[in-house]
């Protein structure tokens, strides 16, 4: 029985394109797009969580990620 597990998805422009990453389990794709982007970064995650050991999945799993931002001079 599959089971939802909410993600973190961050997506950056880079170069032509769009780089995705999810910090939790440091796995990233890219695409064209933003929805590309998102797209194979849902796909490798499903890949991921398809073909990980329990021990990888152990060690690679963030549980708690926090995405802020902070100001600093320059």
């Amino acid at each position: 029985m599959k089971t939802t597990r909410e993600l973190t998805a961050i997506i950056e422009r880079e170069g032509s394109g769009y780089v995705s990453l999810c910090p939790e389990l440091d796995v990233a794709s890219q695409g064209d797009t933003i929805e590309e982007a998102r797209a194979s970064l849902v796909e490798a995650l499903e890949l991921f969580f398809e073909t990980a050991s329990p021990s990888e999945l152990r060690e690679r799993l963030h549980e708690e990620v926090l995405v802020t931002r902070v100001r600093i001079e320059v």
